[in-house]
């Protein structure tokens, strides 16, 4: 706007702020399972901020019976969460829901909030492999995967798990929509339990995690407060909620206490986790000084490759999906010099806050990322298809999974050494 300049004074005109990328949220989580009023808000994605409004919506009645899903709510909460949305799902229906009306999952495609997604107690190959699927398509939320309640025998924890073949068939002769078709029909067979082992799949750019074993609580529901067992997803996102909350989204979720929980029904060893830990086995230990314990950070992406820690996958989707939110106004916009100019003061901006909060690996900006945008990522051709492209690189602060300390002895005492 320009003032027309008259008569002597003193004027005021405001001046556009310059764009900024804003930070979006990292810790809103989402749980599917049956609620203990079954019928209560049936495929609705649900907000709840607090236990009392999950009590209110989803078991208002005295004699309501417990579920798991009640207790993982519980659990997200007295870990401190801050919000969640619920979806009661009908009791044998699968997580991955129907495109027509949207259920389950497919529900959860429709909301851009979510960052956590869990299944509490679903543990079977088709529910791994709903959470999984879900989260690779959406690519800026992560999955808590469980494991079954009782394994006793760890070895089958590095296995990849399979869906059992039906009845009167082998696997050398199963239907030709794969092994869970049954000749005739399209049903496919019951998946509650795994086929040899009990690992989801690999994740190769580290969409999901997998924890083990489940925990002993106070049921939330139950007036008495009878101690249950209960698959530990819902008290992790909990976890990773308080951890983003306190340290923030690049710290690792592991070497914290979990709330609630008053023990396990399997006490893992050292010996067990040095073989769990690098197939993407993240164990929640007991330890007679500090008691119970998350002690792993791990995704399930390969251990070779950069996404094999949660908090790295998750800095990535917060970094990935802040800048995407923050700059629909680019659309349209004329893609020239000042254009990519903006772009990259915007963005830069950003990422040294990013920076400054210790999220990434650097003693100055320059080091610590870099941001390109310019006639070289934006050739002639590429500016006539309408793209404007962009490159970021981040250097993200890894976990200290592993801390060395060389001991030695001289005269005048122990000489420690950090490697």
């Amino acid at each position: 706007m320009t003032l027309a300049l008259m008569a002597p004074g003193v004027y005021i005109q405001e001046q556009p702020a310059p764009r900024t990328v804003v930070s979006v949220g990292t810790s809103t989580a989402a749980f599917l399972g049956t609620a203990p009023d079954a019928n209560a808000h049936l495929n609705e994605a649900w907000p709840v901020d607090n236990w009392s409004e999950f009590r209110k919506h989803f078991a208002s009645s005295d004699n309501a019976p417990s579920t798991m899903l009640a207790n993982a709510v519980y659990g997200f909460f007295n870990n401190r969460g801050s919000r969640c949305y619920v979806l009661n799902i009908p009791k044998g229906e699968p997580i991955s829901g129907r495109d027509r009306p949207r259920s389950g999952l497919k529900l959860l495609e429709e909301n851009d909030e979510v960052a956590i997604v869990a299944a509490p107690g679903s543990f079977d190959p088709d529910s791994h492999e709903a959470l999984l699927t879900h989260c690779e398509k959406m690519g800026d939320r992560v999955c808590i995967c469980d494991t079954p309640p009782d394994v006793q025998n760890t070895d089958l924890l590095k296995t990849v798990e399979t869906a059992p073949l039906p009845k009167g068939k082998d696997k050398d002769k199963g239907a030709a929509g794969g092994a869970g078709a049954e000749e005739g029909s399209t049903k496919p067979p019951s998946s509650s339990a795994s086929a040899g082992g009990l690992h989801p799949r690999l994740s190769e750019l580290g969409f999901g995690a997998f924890y083990f074993p489940w925990i002993w609580v106070r049921d939330a529901i139950n007036p008495r407060g009878d101690l249950v067992a209960v698959a530990p997803s819902g008290h992790i996102a909990g976890v990773w909620s308080r951890t983003d909350a306190l340290r923030g989204v690049h710290k690792a979720p592991a070497n914290e206490p979990i709330a609630g929980a008053l023990n396990l029904t399997y006490r893992v060893t050292a010996e067990e986790q040095a073989e769990l830990n690098s197939k993407g086995v993240n164990c929640v230990r007991f330890f007679s000084d500090v008691g119970i314990r998350v002690w792993g950070a791990r995704t399930l992406a390969d251990e070779t490759t950069a996404f094999k820690y949660i908090p790295v996958r998750r800095l990535f989707n917060f970094v990935e999906k802040s800048i995407l939110r923050s700059n629909s106004w680019v659309v349209f916009e004329p893609n020239d010099e000042t254009l990519w100019k903006t772009i990259r003061a915007e963005i830069s901006g950003f990422l040294r806050m990013v920076h400054r909060d210790g999220a990434l690996v650097g003693k100055t900006p320059e080091e610590a990322f870099f941001v390109k945008c310019d006639a070289e990522t934006n050739p002639p051709e590429s500016v006539d298809m309408g793209y404007v492209v962009t490159v970021v690189g981040l250097a993200p602060v890894k976990p200290a999974e592993f801390v060395v300390f060389k001991i030695g002895f001289h005269q005048q005492g122990a000489k420690v050494e950090n490697v």
